[in-house]
């Protein structure tokens, strides 16, 4: 996937998981964070229990809201403490 695709789909996914998990987006660049690392985690984390979605643009746009969705919750942890 090219690097300005996996911008705007990274932007997407952290929006997504924003609103999920805290009812709101971030802003922009938290979100396109979010959504890269959260690409990344979704990608390691479906490939470790042997799913693959990777069947287009919705397929990473899935993975990347899962594996934000997980990395937001793993963050919310940390903070707890």
């Amino acid at each position: 996937m090219g690097l300005l695709l996996s911008v705007i789909v990274g932007a997407i996914a952290g929006f997504l998981a924003g609103r999920i998990i805290k009812g709101k987006g971030f802003g922009l660049l938290i979100n396109i964070i979010v959504g890269i690392i959260g690409g990344f985690l979704g990608t390691f984390t479906f490939t470790l229990f042997g799913f693959t979605l990777h069947t287009g643009v919705m397929g990473y746009l899935i993975t990347a809201t899962v594996g934000a969705l997980l990395f937001l919750w793993i963050l919310s942890l940390i903070r707890k403490r």
